[in-house]
């Protein structure tokens, strides 16, 4: 009766192993690691991110003027710079100086002086300041952008001033810029280019 007990419990133990032992590796396998053709269709399923747009792309253009030539660009109230206006800016003309021409003894720093005459009306519908001191550079090919405005006058209407609605002025900006030719530049007050004068060679 013993040895009967012991030769029925013998298989009925292998079995078990053999069962174990295949459930597991096979269950192993499929849990541990997907297959590759899983892994692929999980990448190729995550969307590719659309290319983000630059803010320069949706901002316009500043400008580039000619003797002649007119643009507009966003000035704010010098009161409240939350309230902006639109100005428009017309190159009347540009004539290269020398110190005598303006009554004055100061040479010119950058080695040339220039009277930039441009004409400057408000045709927006709030007040906005036109302030070329400190906000205009000379570039060209050869020098990097400097800056270029100074304290010397001409006579005539001042154009730094505030334009209410439908108001303009005619008058010139003395500027020092480093030789005939090259680009003028005028910044608003969040350092963006708002405008920019082609001058002349001559």
């Amino acid at each position: 009766m013993r040895a009967y007990v012991r030769r029925a419990c013998v298989p009925a133990v292998l079995m078990s192993a053999v069962l174990l032992a295949g459930c597991s590796s096979g269950g192993d396998s499929d849990d541990a690691a997907p297959s590759k053709s899983a892994t692929v269709e999980a990448v190729a399923e995550e969307p590719t991110p659309e290319p983000s747009e630059t803010p320069s792309s949706s901002a316009p253009a500043a400008p580039v003027l000619k003797v002649g030539q007119a643009g507009e660009f966003t000035a704010v109230d010098s009161s409240d710079e939350s309230v902006t206006t639109t100005l428009k800016v017309t190159v009347k003309s540009v004539k290269y100086v020398t110190p005598a021409a303006l009554d004055t003894s100061n040479k010119p720093k950058n080695g040339q002086y220039a009277v930039l005459t441009l004409t400057v009306a408000n045709v927006g519908d709030q007040p906005g300041r036109f302030s070329p001191y400190g906000a205009m550079q000379w570039m060209d090919d050869q020098t990097a952008a400097q800056d270029c405005t100074t304290l010397e006058s001409v006579d005539g209407q001042d154009v730094d001033t505030e334009y209410r609605p439908g108001q303009s002025v005619t008058g010139g900006v003395v500027l020092d810029v480093g030789r005939k030719g090259g680009t003028v530049l005028y910044f608003d007050d969040a350092g963006e280019a708002a405008f920019t004068v082609a001058m002349p060679k001559s």
